[in-house]
């Protein structure tokens, strides 16, 4: 059964730790969910969270830990001594184990690492501490079953026995030579039917679907989400089979990508969260802020430079705002496209100029729409001919500059290894705006003033 988490429980909950009622908490929060249990101790308070934490078995602390939201994950580890969060990450996969370490100081990771007894899962650990957050290998975890192409089927079975004490999911079986190098993989189906006898060379499947430990994070889960695989083996430089990636860290990583290009299209720099104190917050929204400060400042200068225009046909200074808000909205539409092109490796096959010259026909087809539209209104509203002819050729060159600025400039950023979506939100929005004044007046007064 789904548990929803209730203000009514947390109340509860609260009450309970306050009485230390221990029975309460292991009878109603330690038969949850780990995930759940993490919800419950991202609302208490930090002594609560402990309370809780102290009456979890030790497995069942280790999921805990790693389901916590990273915020409160961090003022909970720093009440922790260096033995207490060792004993926890015993009980974690070690690429669980890594994502909890790196997030400690320095001085307490050595210390965690010196109290882990196991030395195989603290090498473990220290070797993927060695990668890049954002790689193959920053993601990988160093459990899997490996099954030797020499082996018989009777030696692979007692082997592979031996490996599945540290590996939670057996998704698949992978083979390797004498060298560690991967070689394929093995059917389950295949290795069970198989008599004692027969050697794993006759029967497993070549070339299988890697990655290499350097390359980053985002193309892993974008090749797991094309091939539609549950996990993927990880290779060093020389071919050697270094780990494997399961779909839950693939799955991770996409919605962190999916975060971080949602906060750069609304104008955020930096990663935050709601429950960041203010500067952090700030910090982080002001420097789209000054561009769009910078926008509007451009803007009213292009305002002013027409301003005898305006006073001989003040109605004009009217449909600004229509002006700004199409532009704005092309614009954004168009670089939002090319983004999520871009993030599903979807734009390799088309060229630049196909592209721009499909984005230019979309703005074309949209601005006439859009032109003939605003002058049935224009024509129903008494608006003079000059005004209405001025509207039209405006929106329509607006569509023209936004539809290919919006295209162009996200293709540009990727080539320079920039996020593109740097180029949505207030980027666009702000250079379209001061560009559509720009035409909007250049267009008028051509045709008013001929």
């Amino acid at each position: 059964m789904q548990f929803e988490l209730t203000k009514q429980f947390l109340s509860d909950v609260s009450h309970a730790v306050s009485e230390k009622d221990s029975l309460f908490i292991i009878k109603n929060v330690n038969e949850l969910h780990p995930a759940d249990i993490a919800e419950i101790m991202d609302y208490v308070n930090l002594q609560e969270a402990q309370y809780i934490y102290q009456l979890l078995d030790e497995e069942q602390a280790a999921d805990v830990l790693v389901e916590i939201d990273e915020d409160v994950r961090d003022k909970f580890l720093a009440s922790l001594s260096a033995k207490e969060i060792a004993e926890s990450i015993e009980n974690m996969d070690s690429d669980d184990a890594t994502d909890l370490i790196q997030d400690l100081p320095e001085k307490k990771q050595e210390e965690v690492l010196s109290e882990i007894k196991d030395e195989s899962q603290s090498s473990d650990i220290t070797d993927l501490l060695n990668y890049e957050e954002d790689s193959a290998g920053g993601i990988m975890a160093k459990e899997f079953v490996a099954a030797n192409i020499n082996w018989t089927v009777k030696e692979a079975l007692k082997m592979l026995r031996k490996q599945v004490e540290d590996v939670d999911n057996v998704f698949t079986i992978y083979v390797i030579d004498n060298k560690a190098k991967l070689k394929g993989t093995l059917s389950l189906k295949k290795f069970l039917y198989a008599s004692d006898k027969t050697l794993i060379k006759d029967l497993y499947r070549p070339d299988p679907i890697h990655v290499d430990a350097l390359i980053p994070s985002e193309e892993v889960a974008s090749i797991m989400e094309k091939y539609e695989l549950v996990v993927i083996p990880v290779v060093n430089d020389v071919g050697m089979l270094i780990g494997r990636i399961t779909i839950d860290d693939a799955l991770e990583v996409i919605k962190e990508e999916a975060e971080k290009d949602y906060q750069m299209a609304s104008g955020i720099s930096e990663k935050v969260e709601s429950s960041d104190n203010v500067w952090v917050l700030s910090r982080a929204r002001l420097p789209w802020l000054l561009i769009g400060l910078t926008g509007g400042i451009l803007g009213a200068y292009v305002i002013g430079s027409f301003e005898d225009e305006i006073r001989k046909f003040p109605i004009m200074a009217s449909f600004i705002p229509l002006i700004l808000a199409m532009g704005g909205n092309v614009g954004v539409q168009s670089s939002a496209i090319i983004v999520q092109s871009l993030a599903n490796n979807s734009l390799e096959i088309d060229s630049v100029a196909k592209k721009l010259i499909k984005e230019l026909m979309v703005a074309l087809v949209n601005g006439v729409i859009c032109s003939l539209i605003a002058l049935v209104f224009c024509f129903l509203t008494d608006i003079t001919p000059l005004l209405a002819l001025t509207i039209g050729v405006a929106l329509i060159s607006v569509f023209l500059y936004a539809g290919l600025f919006g295209t162009f400039i996200p293709l540009v950023l990727n080539r320079y290894k920039i996020d593109p979506a740097l180029a949505t939100g207030p980027f666009i929005t702000t250079t379209n705006d001061v560009i559509g004044l720009l035409l909007y007046f250049l267009i008028g007064w051509a045709i008013y003033f001929p």
